[in-house]
């Protein structure tokens, strides 16, 4: 009888070991990803029944919608024109004032293997969305449906919607974006951890103390179609000259130099004196740049050093940014090639500029002064300049919020 009651007993307790492993299996990150991309997961993840929800299955059309149109009107350009004017790219990008823009990275300089972006925003973090309390999978997907409007639309953020959107529940902070555009751009997130620099650059992992003033960020690997690894970074800092001479940010990126660079729609804080630390790294340790006129001011790139490639048409800043005028970029557009794309904050095809500077061979010179943190003032303002496209606001579509070209305003652009 004895004998009989404890093999019943171990019969009942492997039954339920057996069946334990499907209510405690975690998502992987390639799975929530997907889901967060409105794209199915494997059909073993916990969150494909999920997939059946009415609010995921919109939420599913409104990213397919929207990234088919995205692919069209500019990321198939971007890359064709990439194939065709980056001669021989680096392994290595950068790509600072990104906040979590992978897309548009990824767009330009598909032939990475490692990806540097950097920018205010902390790096926040994503739940198992299988386990968000009932009613909980609706806010969410809504809140990164509206974070991604504006980059969508018009190839930027506006930061502050992005950052009320994604405080507003558990998922937070720029992982969740980072996994929507890696699955949008046919990737396969095969690892995600947190990552901290020292004062040295650096790097520190899990629960290793970097320090009072570490850099926090997340170190994602993942593959392409092509089935090489690659390394993405993203790390939440202070760009400004007091924020990285007191961080290791910069001494970390230089070990993966010389890289590619991009600089798109960075609220011409390049042309301040507060960041001409991070401006001169850039020149000193990029092969390429490819940036619209928020990004460097002409007048840094030395002739001696540089080549340069106009394409597009300049119409000078719009009215946010009035005093950001560039003369000399106006002369330097006048026979600029043409391109079929738009990107930054003159958004529309016909109104982008897109600068092209190509590092030549050392010849000598020094490096610019990585540490100066003084310049001239910026000229005064000039007037009014043509008229920009009409403010962007937040409007409903489809269920979900997309920016509309009508109507609101900007808070703080990038």
């Amino acid at each position: 009888m004895l004998q009989s009651l404890r093999m019943a007993t171990l019969g009942a307790v492997m039954l339920f070991a057996a069946a334990l492993p499907v209510h405690a299996q975690t998502a992987s990150a390639d799975d929530t990803a997907k889901f967060l991309a409105g794209m199915m997961p494997s059909a073993d993840s916990p969150l494909a029944p999920l997939t059946n929800d009415p609010a995921w299955q919109r939420h599913a059309k409104f990213f397919d919608t929207a990234f088919e149109k995205l692919e069209q009107r500019q990321i198939s350009r971007i890359r064709a024109w990439a194939d065709t004017n980056l001669a021989a790219p680096k392994p290595t990008m950068f790509y600072m004032f990104s906040g979590p823009d992978f897309l548009y990275a990824n767009a330009f300089h598909s032939k990475a293997s490692t990806y540097v972006l950097s920018a205010l925003e902390p790096v926040g973090s994503v739940p198992d969305l299988s386990r968000l309390p009932r009613g909980g999978m609706a806010s969410a997907l809504y809140n990164v449906e509206r974070s991604l409007g504006s980059i969508l639309s018009f190839s930027f953020f506006i930061t502050k919607q992005m950052k009320t959107d994604l405080q507003a529940g558990q998922i937070s902070g720029t992982l969740p974006i980072l996994y929507v555009f890696l699955a949008r751009s046919g990737m396969t997130v095969r690892s995600v951890s947190p990552i901290s620099l020292d004062d040295q650059g650096a790097a520190y992992f899990a629960g290793e103390n970097a320090g009072s003033n570490a850099v926090r960020g997340v170190r994602i690997t993942f593959v392409g179609s092509d089935g090489q690894e690659k390394t993405l970074y993203y790390f939440s800092t202070d760009l400004s000259n007091s924020g990285v001479k007191a961080s290791g940010f910069l001494k970390f990126c230089e070990t993966l130099a010389p890289a590619n660079s991009l600089i798109k729609s960075a609220s011409y804080l390049l042309h301040s004196g507060n960041f001409t630390t991070v401006r001169n790294f850039l020149l000193n340790n990029s092969a390429t740049i490819i940036q619209d006129d928020s990004g460097i001011p002409l007048a840094y790139y030395s002739t001696k050093k540089w080549r340069l490639f106009p394409f597009g048409r300049y119409l000078g800043p719009i009215d946010e940014f009035q005093g950001r005028y560039q003369e000399s970029y106006a002369a330097l557009f006048r026979r600029a090639q043409p391109i079929d794309f738009g990107i930054g904050y003159r958004w529309r095809t016909p109104e982008t500029n897109v600068l092209l500077s190509v590092r030549l061979p050392d010849d000598g010179s020094p490096a610019i002064d990585a540490t100066a943190s003084t310049e001239a003032p910026p000229p005064p303002p000039r007037p009014r300049r043509p008229r920009p496209p009409a403010d962007i606001g937040p409007q409903p579509r489809g269920g979900g919020f997309f920016p509309q070209p009508q109507g609101g305003g900007f808070f703080f652009w990038r």
